[in-house]
């Protein structure tokens, strides 16, 4: 009876509709808009734009909120479904995602894409692969019947692992596409779109259960709080594709190109941890978050660095954006998956 209840919110549930309604948006503006999408787009410090900085942060910081650190406590009575997201998440799934890209973007494409344009198709997928999921994970281990609270432990795990070793993967594996990395424009945006809004998160979190106590932050405060997220990423994406719209109605079929290594990536690392998971005799509702962690990305920190990095209308940015576009759909059909096989 209590599965027949679990429901994704509206917002979630809709969201690759308000991705697609989105482009679409974006892609009329930068068509009709003009010299209007040019000045926004030169609003600039240091090369990053400040109205899409401002969303950026405005997507992560809610996330923040739901960390609680006070829960890697726990790590040692359970350790197994921890180490086994940390090898998933920052062992296999990174490298993963590059070799899929690789294959497509210089070999099956070849005959559809730029050799010199791949790279950065490539190191949009791999910003894309080296962040693993730390807020939809939630929806994700809800509705196939997780264990709420070991999720919150391998979320905060990660959002710790994020702060070390993001840098480093994306360096090393940028650097095997030939692409130069701007280091300090890595670090930077890592300090600006995950140490900041972590800190001010905690920070929040904090006075607020003090102040208010957890019933009315996790069921009045975040709640409430989340459609803030959703609709910063939303008018992000209709700024990117107003940049982008000129690249996109020239090369329509990019989109397509761009989802299918990403769909496959994500039904192959799940069915990695999956069945790792039950060769490891994980209980189902700590294999089943192990495997949606891997599956999904943080798709909104990909996406920040992206534009960081290669700027608004750069194809790593596109790729980033096609992520948030399929994820949804096919994470709901390894919800599925996941809940017909129970074990």
């Amino acid at each position: 009876m209590e599965k027949s209840k679990r429901q994704i919110s509206f917002f979630d549930k809709y969201l690759t509709v308000w991705v697609a309604l989105s482009i679409i948006v974006g892609i009329g503006m930068g068509h009709f808009a003009g010299d209007g999408i040019e000045v926004i787009s030169s609003m600039e410090i240091a090369n990053v734009n400040i109205p899409v900085a401002i969303l950026i942060w405005l997507m992560i910081y809610p996330m923040m909120l739901q960390v609680d650190f006070t829960s890697i406590k726990k790590i040692g009575k359970k350790p197994r479904g921890v180490v086994w997201t940390i090898v998933i998440n920052w062992l296999i799934k990174p490298f993963s995602m590059a070799f899929f890209a690789w294959i497509f973007f210089t070999k099956i494409y070849a005959a559809w894409i730029d050799p010199a344009m791949a790279g950065e198709y490539i190191a949009g997928a791999i910003l894309l692969g080296a962040a693993p999921c730390t807020a939809m994970v939630f929806v994700w281990s809800y509705l196939s019947g997780g264990d709420p609270n070991y999720t919150l432990v391998q979320v905060s795990v990660n959002d710790l692992i994020i702060l070390v070793a993001f840098v480093p993967i994306v360096g090393l594996l940028l650097g095997i596409t030939n692409i130069t990395i701007p280091y300090d424009t890595l670090l930077a945006s890592i300090l600006i779109f995950v140490v900041v809004p972590l800190v001010a998160g905690v920070i929040t979190q904090r006075i607020l259960l003090k102040l208010k106590g957890e019933e009315w932050f996790k069921k009045g405060f975040l709640p409430k709080l989340k459609p803030v997220s959703i609709i910063a990423l939303l008018v992000t994406l209709v700024f990117l594709f107003a940049f982008q719209g000129q690249n996109i109605t020239n090369n329509p079929l990019i989109i397509l190109l761009a989802a299918v290594p990403l769909v496959i990536q994500t039904y192959f690392i799940f069915f990695v941890a999956w069945f790792g998971g039950k060769k490891l005799k994980l209980k189902y509702p700590v294999c089943a978050p192990s495997a949606m962690i891997g599956a999904s990305n943080f798709f909104e920190l990909a996406v920040a660095v992206a534009i960081a990095l290669f700027g608004l209308q750069s194809p790593a940015a596109l790729v980033t954006v096609v992520g948030v576009l399929v994820e949804v759909p096919v994470m709901l059909s390894l919800v599925a998956f996941a809940n017909k096989n129970r074990y």
